[in-house]
């Protein structure tokens, strides 16, 4: 028996099982169905269940028929559709174009048991199962597509998921407000057509005379029925218009390629999204189609401890289904089973990273009792050996809003709490973030609690006084790292820094000083496992050959490196797509953008210890003028013969692959 509880049903006879006859709510996942807190379908199923509801799961339903849905009857109230805890098409496919091999959200790995563009294939087939049934869709594909968006497959701005899907709704960001305030309206018998004023949703109006003059009349209070109700809402938020989708999907008549009057107009409204996402001074945002307005709400109000509290303790099994046991089980499950999710939302605002879009700014935390009770819960698992993998969150030391301001006004729209310069309101939330560390690792049963998640050590150095940083650091070698710890200075060149919204290679080069001394005292050899990306825009060839003799400086070869992906939702994938930087105060300065080969070459030059990349790099070189780094001297990153390659390349190498900083 399982310490928490069973599964929702997935099957006729596991719905039989329950009393049931059929569904109020079914989810269809591109997922596997594991029924642990970090998997979206297992947090929304079980927040539902929580409200009286019955809700069933499909998880990677066959697609080519519609069969598999409705394998559990037709659902009383709506389908509720994700593409699972990934974009399908970042599941799919590498930054290269290439298919992927595995997908760890998939019984044994497998690849292909979910569709590209899984989203709108799955709302297509529950429509062709049960016609006039709602559907809402939601998760991270919709979340991040949810308004007009570049998509890097096509090389095309595409419309919005929810126009694409034809959906009745969509539910962005972390959904378990807004799903559960449209569940109570359509269980009210409230039409999903009257369901346009709830926080966190976007819907479309179709034929709609409406202009945006009569769209504004200013912003509700939290206690505005509006605000969190059901009655329609056109009239009671102040909304911002966004450049049209026709203006940001103009191609070039000539070259076929997106217009610089289109790159412009999207880098604005990526702008404008960045600068109206406060659900604090909450306002509509507009994108006009021909025909058809699509309008986002404005994010919900962030979770209180206590509510995010109430998620986290709701029943789940943290187990994948038994159905999946003969096939090999889920991998993702392995890395999060004994983690514990501490906070959500994110204030680092780096370019590359979509968390803010989704998650929000402002930063949720977790009580201390709440994440010790479900340390305590872990404990009594059989296959637990006393080890908490993780206690964090998108950034495992951000414990609470970034300032007293941004708590109780949400964050800045023209200013970043880290970036280029940590602000001086910044509060220090580590000795928090301590206590539960040393409270979680006394606990009964609990041999160690590592740290996993990101830890941002440019806002400990802001933030946390003198001794309190000691302190950190030395608790986190003495206790939270198993011999490597992973961090992500992400790059070296101040240049490329800067467009990525990182601190520089010096706050890193601090850190990692201090960590190896604290290891040492500890009598500890610990390492430092730098994360980087290659290819970001920003960085040119002379910007990668820095990179390069930095790791042949440290002695450091990443076994892996990210080259960079434009996915839905970024700054960064609009700085690839338009050539100019969006953010706020940077006036769409121009950003260098590679692409093509020589994003290949990029990379190559990270792993220029590779006897395989040994052209690339000679190649790359040549074109930086750094020919000087080809050859047999003590500074050269490549030989200038294959033999030479083979031989010294292994040797020089060979003591420091996969040991990180010392």
């Amino acid at each position: 028996m399982h310490p928490t509880g069973s599964f929702l049903p997935m099957s006729r006879e596991e719905l039989l099982a329950r009393g049931w006859d059929s569904c109020d709510f079914i989810i269809v996942t591109g997922d596997a169905y594991v029924d642990h807190p970090t998997f979206g379908a297992a947090v929304i199923g079980r927040s539902l269940e929580a409200d009286g509801f019955r809700v069933g799961i499909i998880a990677q339903p066959a697609w080519n028929s519609c069969k598999d849905f409705t394998v559990l009857g037709k659902p009383r109230l709506a389908f509720l559709i994700t593409s699972g805890n990934l974009d399908s098409m970042v599941a799919h496919y590498t930054a290269a174009g290439k298919p992927r091999s595995n997908d760890s959200y998939t019984p044994g790995g497998a690849a292909g048991k979910r569709p590209d563009r899984a989203v709108i294939t799955y709302t297509s087939r529950a429509r062709q199962a049960y016609h006039g049934i709602p559907i809402i869709i939601g998760g991270l594909e919709a979340s991040l597509r949810r308004l007009a968006h570049y998509d890097y497959w096509t090389d095309r701005v595409r419309r919005s998921l929810l126009l694409d899907a034809k959906a009745d709704l969509l539910v962005y960001g972390m959904a378990e407000t807004a799903i559960r305030a449209i569940a109570a309206g359509l269980a009210a018998g409230i039409p999903i057509n009257k369901l346009h004023a709830i926080p966190g949703t976007v819907f479309s109006l179709r034929g709609s005379p409406l202009q945006s003059s009569t769209l504004q009349s200013g912003a509700p209070t939290r206690s505005d029925p509006d605000y969190s109700g059901t009655n329609d809402p056109v009239s009671k938020f102040q909304t911002i218009e966004l450049p049209d989708f026709q203006a940001l999907a103009e191609r070039d008549a000539i070259s076929n390629t997106a217009s610089a009057a289109a790159r412009q107009a999207y880098a604005l409204s990526c702008q404008l999204r960045l600068m109206h996402e406060n659900p604090f001074q909450p306002q509509r945002l507009l994108e006009r189609y021909e025909g058809t307005l699509v309008i986002q709400n404005p994010p919900p109000i962030p979770l209180q401890p206590a509510e995010l509290d109430r998620v986290y303790t709701l029943p789940f099994t943290r187990e994948e289904h038994p159905s999946y046991r003969n096939s090999g089980g889920v991998p993702a499950l392995q890395e999060v089973k004994f983690s514990i999710t501490s906070s959500r939302g994110c204030f680092g605002d780096c370019s590359f990273c979509a968390i803010t879009s989704h998650q929000g700014r402002t930063v949720q935390a977790r009580s201390h009792a709440s994440i010790l009770e479900e340390a305590q819960k872990l404990t009594r698992f059989a296959d637990f050996k006393g080890y908490i993998h993780d206690i964090g969150g998108p950034t495992a030391n951000f414990r609470a809003a970034a300032c007293k301001k941004q708590a109780r006004s949400g964050p800045c729209p023209d200013k970043l709490c880290l970036f280029p310069k940590p602000c001086r309101a910044l509060e220090d939330s580590h000795k928090d973030y301590l206590g539960v560390l040393r409270d979680a690792r006394r606990l009964p049963g609990i041999k160690k609690v590592f740290i996993r998640s990101g830890i941002r050590y440019d806002y400990l150095f802001a933030a946390a006084d003198p001794q309190t940083i000691d302190t950190f650091i030395t608790e986190l070698a003495r206790h939270h790292v198993s011999g490597q710890l992973k961090v992500a200075p992400e790059h070296v060149s101040p240049q490329v820094l800067e467009a990525m919204g990182k601190p520089g290679i010096e706050d890193f080069s601090r850190f990692a000083e201090m960590f190896r001394e604290a290891g040492k005292k500890a009598g500890k050899k610990q390492y430092i496992i730098p994360y980087f990306i290659s290819g970001h825009p920003g960085s040119t060839l002379a910007d990668a050959v820095m990179l390069a003799e930095f790791l042949r400086d440290q002695g450091f070869v990443p076994d892996q490196v990210q080259d960079f992906y434009p996915t839905p939702g970024t700054v960064s994938t609009c700085m690839y797509f338009t050539g100019l930087d969006p953010r706020p105060g940077k006036n769409f300065a121009k950003v260098y953008v590679p692409k093509g080969r020589e994003k290949n070459l990029q990379r190559a030059l990270v792993h220029f210890h590779k006897p395989e990349n040994r052209k690339l790099v000679i190649e790359a070189l040549k074109l930086a003028g750094r020919p000087d780094l080809i050859g047999s001297g003590k500074n050269s990153l490549v030989p200038s013969r294959p033999s030479a390659g083979s031989a010294a390349g292994k040797q020089k190498y060979h003591k420091t692959r996969n040991s990180g900083v010392q």
